[in-house]
């Protein structure tokens, strides 16, 4: 480890948050937030695509900055990124997907095989994948790098199960949360790596929120609940805003380990 390195993780605290119940709650959420915002700022307020892809990685890429030069864990910042991030990975998706004509199979492979290689890098030059242990630059930026691809694989992955599959949005959601179950049970009974775990789970959320913000969203003839992309989006930001307070105030999901412990 290089001296940079060293002095990095010595002045670095946590940078993600402990793996709660909060943790689940507000990730699905952003996650569904990510596929209804996106559709919200392109199609109904009619900024098309590039614009708003353009837009929206130009905030996100200013609040990483301002998350990746933070020492420590902030709630309302991290959750903030992972909400931008989660919109990113949407459009990123469906750039190539509704622009570019490109197949939902052929995205949601090329999007896992990114992923893969995201992983592996990672774990070549860390030796771990955990969560827990992000307490350097590097670390992280490989931390929001996978985050970025999960969400952007997600979205192909759901799309690809409740349309072209034709499972439809609330059977996709049921069947990606049926998947997090089993994950669920072979970790508490099984023991199932607790590592593989986490990244198993988190990938698959975000195929289970962009199925749930769709089955919302999209109207009743589509399959749909017909709340509408404004209406999903105002309520779902609501709720993770009112955890993020919780969680400011309560401090529940800070991980108490010290950097030298992990």
């Amino acid at each position: 480890m290089s001296r940079a390195e060293r002095n990095d993780l010595s002045q670095m605290a946590n940078k993600v948050p402990e793996v709660t119940i909060w943790f689940w709650i507000i990730k699905i959420m952003a996650t569904t937030v990510g596929e209804t915002a996106a559709d919200l700022l392109s199609i109904r307020l009619d900024l098309g695509l590039t614009v708003t892809s353009y837009m929206m990685t130009a905030v996100f890429i200013l609040a990483l900055i301002i998350q990746v030069k933070t020492r420590r864990y902030v709630p309302s910042l991290y959750w903030l990124n992972v909400v931008l991030i989660s919109i990113v990975g949407t459009l990123i998706s469906d750039n190539l997907v509704d622009g570019m004509g490109v197949s939902l199979v052929t995205t949601s492979i090329a999007f896992g095989l990114i992923l893969a290689v995201v992983f592996a890098l990672w774990y070549r030059r860390e030796k771990t994948l955990s969560i827990h242990s992000i307490v350097t630059t590097r670390r992280e930026l490989f931390y929001w790098a996978a985050i970025l691809f999960t969400f952007a694989m997600g979205t192909s992955v759901g799309d690809l199960l409740a349309e072209t599959l034709d499972l439809g949005y609330a059977q996709a959601a049921l069947a990606f949360a049926t998947m997090i179950g089993a994950i669920a049970v072979l970790h508490y009974i099984v023991r199932l790596d607790v590592i593989l775990s986490f990244w198993l789970a988190y990938i698959l959320t975000r195929p289970l929120g962009a199925s749930i913000g769709d089955w919302l969203a999209k109207p009743v003839i589509a399959g749909g609940l017909g709340w509408g992309t404004v209406t999903t989006s105002l309520i779902f930001l609501a709720v993770i805003f009112l955890v993020v307070i919780y969680l400011s105030v309560s401090k529940s999901d800070q991980i108490s380990r010290a950097p030298s412990e992990v």
